[in-house]
Protein backbone atom coordinates (compact mmCIF):
# COMPACT_ATOMS: atom_id res chain seq x y z
CA UNK A 1 0.00 0.00 0.00
CA UNK A 2 1.33 3.42 -0.97
CA UNK A 3 0.62 6.18 1.50
CA UNK A 4 0.06 9.83 0.64
CA UNK A 5 3.19 11.86 1.35
CA UNK A 6 3.28 15.46 2.44
CA UNK A 7 4.92 17.85 -0.06
CA UNK A 8 6.59 20.89 1.49
CA UNK A 9 8.40 22.13 -1.63
CA UNK A 10 5.68 24.70 -2.48
CA UNK A 11 4.35 25.68 0.94
CA UNK A 12 1.77 24.20 3.27
CA UNK A 13 -1.23 22.11 2.25
CA UNK A 14 0.38 20.16 -0.60
CA UNK A 15 0.69 16.38 -0.89
CA UNK A 16 2.24 14.15 -3.54
CA UNK A 17 -0.14 12.52 -5.99
CA UNK A 18 0.63 8.81 -5.43
CA UNK A 19 3.14 7.45 -7.93
CA UNK A 20 4.24 10.89 -9.13
CA UNK A 21 6.43 13.83 -8.15
CA UNK A 22 3.53 16.24 -8.64
CA UNK A 23 2.25 18.09 -5.59
CA UNK A 24 -1.48 18.77 -5.23
CA UNK A 25 -3.32 21.21 -2.98
CA UNK A 26 -7.08 21.39 -2.49
CA UNK A 27 -8.55 24.51 -0.91
CA UNK A 28 -11.66 26.65 -1.11
CA UNK A 29 -14.44 28.24 0.85
CA UNK A 30 -18.14 28.22 1.64
CA UNK A 31 -19.59 31.74 1.61
CA UNK A 32 -23.07 32.87 2.57
CA UNK A 33 -24.20 36.47 2.70
CA UNK A 34 -27.23 38.71 2.90
CA UNK A 35 -27.12 41.60 0.41
CA UNK A 36 -29.03 44.87 0.33
CA UNK A 37 -29.32 47.30 -2.58
CA UNK A 38 -31.53 50.38 -2.62
CA UNK A 39 -32.93 51.90 -5.82
CA UNK A 40 -32.14 49.67 -8.74
CA UNK A 41 -33.01 50.55 -12.33
CA UNK A 42 -36.73 50.94 -11.73
CA UNK A 43 -38.70 52.81 -9.10
CA UNK A 44 -39.20 51.14 -5.71
CA UNK A 45 -36.90 48.25 -6.60
CA UNK A 46 -35.20 47.93 -3.22
CA UNK A 47 -33.52 44.54 -3.21
CA UNK A 48 -32.75 42.20 -0.31
CA UNK A 49 -31.07 39.01 -1.46
CA UNK A 50 -29.51 35.94 0.16
CA UNK A 51 -26.50 34.49 -1.65
CA UNK A 52 -24.45 31.32 -1.12
CA UNK A 53 -21.38 30.07 -2.98
CA UNK A 54 -19.04 27.13 -2.60
CA UNK A 55 -15.60 27.30 -4.22
CA UNK A 56 -13.04 24.57 -4.81
CA UNK A 57 -9.46 25.32 -5.89
CA UNK A 58 -7.15 22.58 -7.19
CA UNK A 59 -3.46 23.51 -7.55
CA UNK A 60 -0.85 21.14 -8.99
CA UNK A 61 2.90 21.87 -9.04
CA UNK A 62 6.15 20.10 -9.85
CA UNK A 63 9.73 21.10 -10.60
CA UNK A 64 11.05 21.05 -14.18
CA UNK A 65 14.17 22.19 -16.02
CA UNK A 66 12.25 25.42 -16.77
CA UNK A 67 11.33 26.04 -13.14
CA UNK A 68 8.10 25.19 -11.38
CA UNK A 69 5.24 23.96 -13.57
CA UNK A 70 1.92 24.82 -11.98
CA UNK A 71 -1.74 24.69 -12.89
CA UNK A 72 -4.92 25.75 -11.14
CA UNK A 73 -8.61 24.96 -11.51
CA UNK A 74 -11.20 27.12 -9.72
CA UNK A 75 -14.78 25.82 -9.60
CA UNK A 76 -17.71 27.78 -8.19
CA UNK A 77 -21.13 26.42 -7.25
CA UNK A 78 -24.00 28.84 -6.57
CA UNK A 79 -27.69 28.31 -5.88
CA UNK A 80 -28.74 30.53 -8.79
CA UNK A 81 -25.97 30.00 -11.37
CA UNK A 82 -25.25 26.31 -10.77
CA UNK A 83 -21.72 24.90 -11.10
CA UNK A 84 -19.28 26.67 -13.40
CA UNK A 85 -15.58 27.01 -14.13
CA UNK A 86 -14.36 30.32 -12.73
CA UNK A 87 -10.76 29.97 -13.96
CA UNK A 88 -8.24 27.37 -15.13
CA UNK A 89 -4.70 28.06 -16.28
CA UNK A 90 -1.14 26.76 -16.64
CA UNK A 91 1.95 28.62 -15.42
CA UNK A 92 5.61 28.01 -16.28
CA UNK A 93 8.71 30.18 -16.65
CA UNK A 94 6.76 33.40 -16.08
CA UNK A 95 4.00 32.55 -18.58
CA UNK A 96 0.31 32.11 -17.73
CA UNK A 97 -1.88 30.44 -20.37
CA UNK A 98 -5.58 29.65 -20.13
CA UNK A 99 -8.51 31.26 -18.40
CA UNK A 100 -6.74 33.26 -15.68
CA UNK A 101 -7.55 36.20 -13.42
CA UNK A 102 -6.42 39.33 -15.21
CA UNK A 103 -4.46 42.15 -13.59
CA UNK A 104 -7.75 44.05 -13.30
CA UNK A 105 -8.98 41.43 -10.83
CA UNK A 106 -6.62 42.70 -8.12
CA UNK A 107 -8.14 45.35 -5.89
CA UNK A 108 -7.90 46.77 -2.38
CA UNK A 109 -9.25 45.78 1.03
CA UNK A 110 -12.45 47.84 1.15
CA UNK A 111 -15.54 46.21 -0.36
CA UNK A 112 -17.05 49.54 -1.44
CA UNK A 113 -14.58 50.14 -4.27
CA UNK A 114 -15.25 49.92 -8.01
CA UNK A 115 -11.92 49.28 -9.73
CA UNK A 116 -12.79 47.15 -12.78
CA UNK A 117 -15.55 46.31 -15.25
CA UNK A 118 -16.94 43.07 -16.68
CA UNK A 119 -15.42 39.62 -16.17
CA UNK A 120 -11.89 39.64 -14.77
CA UNK A 121 -11.17 36.00 -15.67
CA UNK A 122 -10.38 35.76 -19.38
CA UNK A 123 -8.75 33.39 -21.84
CA UNK A 124 -5.33 34.66 -22.77
CA UNK A 125 -1.58 34.43 -22.52
CA UNK A 126 0.68 36.71 -20.50
CA UNK A 127 4.26 36.93 -19.39
CA UNK A 128 5.38 38.47 -16.11
CA UNK A 129 8.99 39.08 -15.13
CA UNK A 130 9.31 39.10 -11.36
CA UNK A 131 12.55 40.57 -10.09
CA UNK A 132 11.45 40.50 -6.47
CA UNK A 133 11.04 44.22 -5.90
CA UNK A 134 10.20 44.92 -9.55
CA UNK A 135 7.66 43.33 -11.90
CA UNK A 136 6.84 43.94 -15.55
CA UNK A 137 4.41 42.05 -17.76
CA UNK A 138 2.52 41.91 -21.06
CA UNK A 139 -0.73 40.14 -21.90
CA UNK A 140 -3.04 39.34 -24.83
CA UNK A 141 -6.59 38.32 -23.94
CA UNK A 142 -9.87 37.35 -25.60
CA UNK A 143 -12.67 39.73 -24.57
CA UNK A 144 -16.03 38.02 -24.43
CA UNK A 145 -19.54 38.83 -23.23
CA UNK A 146 -19.47 42.14 -21.38
CA UNK A 147 -21.48 41.26 -18.26
CA UNK A 148 -21.19 44.35 -16.08
CA UNK A 149 -24.09 46.58 -15.17
CA UNK A 150 -22.53 49.30 -17.29
CA UNK A 151 -22.76 48.47 -21.00
CA UNK A 152 -20.51 49.66 -23.80
CA UNK A 153 -23.14 50.49 -26.38
CA UNK A 154 -22.67 48.81 -29.74
CA UNK A 155 -19.25 47.46 -28.80
CA UNK A 156 -19.94 43.79 -28.12
CA UNK A 157 -16.39 43.16 -26.97
CA UNK A 158 -16.11 39.71 -28.56
CA UNK A 159 -12.59 40.53 -29.61
CA UNK A 160 -9.01 40.97 -28.42
CA UNK A 161 -7.44 43.03 -25.66
CA UNK A 162 -3.80 43.69 -24.85
CA UNK A 163 -2.20 45.10 -21.76
CA UNK A 164 0.91 45.73 -19.75
CA UNK A 165 1.93 45.93 -16.10
CA UNK A 166 4.67 47.65 -14.14
CA UNK A 167 4.98 47.15 -10.40
CA UNK A 168 7.44 47.63 -7.58
CA UNK A 169 7.67 47.15 -3.83
CA UNK A 170 10.00 48.89 -1.40
CA UNK A 171 9.66 48.30 2.30
CA UNK A 172 6.02 48.79 3.20
CA UNK A 173 5.16 50.53 -0.09
CA UNK A 174 3.79 48.71 -3.13
CA UNK A 175 2.70 50.20 -6.45
CA UNK A 176 1.19 48.68 -9.59
CA UNK A 177 0.29 50.39 -12.86
CA UNK A 178 -1.65 48.58 -15.58
CA UNK A 179 -2.84 49.65 -19.00
CA UNK A 180 -5.15 47.74 -21.35
CA UNK A 181 -6.43 48.32 -24.88
CA UNK A 182 -9.74 47.01 -26.22
CA UNK A 183 -9.28 46.54 -29.97
CA UNK A 184 -13.02 46.26 -30.66
CA UNK A 185 -13.92 49.48 -28.85
CA UNK A 186 -10.60 51.05 -29.95
CA UNK A 187 -10.26 52.53 -26.47
CA UNK A 188 -7.82 52.14 -23.58
CA UNK A 189 -7.98 52.11 -19.79
CA UNK A 190 -5.28 52.70 -17.19
CA UNK A 191 -5.18 52.03 -13.46
CA UNK A 192 -2.67 52.67 -10.68
CA UNK A 193 -2.84 51.21 -7.17
CA UNK A 194 -0.50 52.18 -4.34
CA UNK A 195 -0.47 50.78 -0.79
CA UNK A 196 1.69 51.89 2.13
CA UNK A 197 1.97 50.67 5.71
CA UNK A 198 1.33 53.74 7.86
CA UNK A 199 0.76 53.69 11.60
CA UNK A 200 -1.64 50.96 12.78
CA UNK A 201 -2.86 50.16 9.29
CA UNK A 202 -2.43 50.32 5.53
CA UNK A 203 -3.27 53.25 3.26
CA UNK A 204 -4.51 52.34 -0.20
CA UNK A 205 -5.12 54.68 -3.12
CA UNK A 206 -6.16 54.04 -6.71
CA UNK A 207 -6.72 56.07 -9.85
CA UNK A 208 -8.39 55.07 -13.12
CA UNK A 209 -8.67 56.79 -16.50
CA UNK A 210 -10.26 55.60 -19.75
CA UNK A 211 -10.23 57.22 -23.17
CA UNK A 212 -13.85 56.03 -23.53
CA UNK A 213 -16.01 53.06 -22.54
CA UNK A 214 -14.26 49.73 -23.10
CA UNK A 215 -14.24 46.20 -21.72
CA UNK A 216 -11.70 46.87 -19.00
CA UNK A 217 -13.34 50.05 -17.64
CA UNK A 218 -16.73 51.44 -18.62
CA UNK A 219 -17.95 53.06 -15.40
CA UNK A 220 -16.72 56.64 -15.84
CA UNK A 221 -14.09 58.65 -17.64
CA UNK A 222 -11.96 58.74 -14.51
CA UNK A 223 -12.12 57.78 -10.85
CA UNK A 224 -10.06 58.28 -7.68
CA UNK A 225 -10.27 56.03 -4.62
CA UNK A 226 -8.74 56.04 -1.14
CA UNK A 227 -9.03 53.80 1.91
CA UNK A 228 -7.30 53.16 5.20
CA UNK A 229 -7.34 49.64 6.66
CA UNK A 230 -7.09 49.87 10.44
CA UNK A 231 -5.91 46.66 12.10
CA UNK A 232 -7.78 47.29 15.35
CA UNK A 233 -6.88 43.92 16.90
CA UNK A 234 -5.35 40.65 15.72
CA UNK A 235 -8.82 39.56 14.65
CA UNK A 236 -10.61 42.80 13.74
CA UNK A 237 -9.98 45.27 10.92
CA UNK A 238 -11.99 48.34 9.92
CA UNK A 239 -11.65 50.07 6.54
CA UNK A 240 -13.27 53.44 5.78
CA UNK A 241 -13.12 54.44 2.10
CA UNK A 242 -14.15 57.11 -0.39
CA UNK A 243 -14.32 57.20 -4.19
CA UNK A 244 -15.09 59.90 -6.76
CA UNK A 245 -16.30 59.23 -10.31
CA UNK A 246 -15.88 61.84 -13.03
CA UNK A 247 -18.27 61.68 -16.02
CA UNK A 248 -20.23 58.57 -15.04
CA UNK A 249 -21.27 56.55 -18.11
CA UNK A 250 -19.01 58.98 -20.04
CA UNK A 251 -21.57 61.77 -19.87
CA UNK A 252 -21.53 64.97 -17.83
CA UNK A 253 -22.57 63.33 -14.52
CA UNK A 254 -20.27 63.04 -11.50
CA UNK A 255 -20.76 60.86 -8.42
CA UNK A 256 -19.09 60.10 -5.12
CA UNK A 257 -19.21 57.15 -2.74
CA UNK A 258 -18.25 56.61 0.89
CA UNK A 259 -18.08 53.20 2.50
CA UNK A 260 -17.12 51.27 5.61
CA UNK A 261 -15.96 47.65 5.75
CA UNK A 262 -15.29 45.59 8.88
CA UNK A 263 -13.93 42.06 9.09
CA UNK A 264 -13.58 39.74 12.07
CA UNK A 265 -11.71 36.42 12.31
CA UNK A 266 -14.09 34.40 14.49
CA UNK A 267 -11.82 31.38 14.73
CA UNK A 268 -9.35 29.53 12.53
CA UNK A 269 -11.03 29.00 9.17
CA UNK A 270 -14.13 31.06 9.96
CA UNK A 271 -14.48 34.79 9.38
CA UNK A 272 -17.17 37.41 8.98
CA UNK A 273 -17.32 40.54 6.85
CA UNK A 274 -19.77 43.43 6.70
CA UNK A 275 -19.81 46.48 4.46
CA UNK A 276 -22.07 49.45 3.81
CA UNK A 277 -21.74 52.24 1.25
CA UNK A 278 -23.60 55.34 0.13
CA UNK A 279 -23.36 56.74 -3.41
CA UNK A 280 -24.55 60.17 -4.51
CA UNK A 281 -24.76 61.29 -8.16
CA UNK A 282 -25.53 64.59 -9.86
CA UNK A 283 -28.69 63.13 -11.36
CA UNK A 284 -30.72 59.92 -11.52
CA UNK A 285 -30.65 57.27 -14.24
CA UNK A 286 -26.97 56.41 -14.26
CA UNK A 287 -24.98 53.20 -13.98
CA UNK A 288 -23.97 53.77 -10.36
CA UNK A 289 -27.21 54.74 -8.60
CA UNK A 290 -29.85 53.48 -11.02
CA UNK A 291 -33.26 55.14 -11.11
CA UNK A 292 -32.41 57.44 -8.19
CA UNK A 293 -29.64 59.97 -7.71
CA UNK A 294 -28.41 58.17 -4.58
CA UNK A 295 -28.09 54.62 -3.32
CA UNK A 296 -27.40 52.67 -0.14
CA UNK A 297 -26.01 49.16 -0.46
CA UNK A 298 -24.12 46.59 1.58
CA UNK A 299 -23.89 43.01 2.78
CA UNK A 300 -23.16 40.80 5.77
CA UNK A 301 -21.02 37.71 5.03
CA UNK A 302 -19.98 34.56 6.85
CA UNK A 303 -17.20 32.52 5.23
CA UNK A 304 -15.53 29.23 6.09
CA UNK A 305 -12.11 28.88 4.43
CA UNK A 306 -10.20 25.62 4.10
Amino acid sequence: MEYVRVCDAFGTGYFYIPGTETCLKISGYVRTQLEYKENGFSDDSTDLNAFTRGQLVFEAKNDTEYGALSSAIVINAEQDDGVYLDAAWISIAGFDVGNYYTWWDADLNGEADVLSSNDTSLNGIRYTYDGGTFQVGVAVEELEGATALFGTGDNGNDDIGAGGLIGFSLGGVKATVIGSYDFNAEEAAFRAIVTADIGPGTLGIAGIYATDANYYWDVSEWSAYAEYKIQATDKLFITPSAQYFGDVDFVNVDAWRVGLTAGYQITEGLRSLATVSYTDADEAGNGLTGASDSQWRGFVRLQRDF
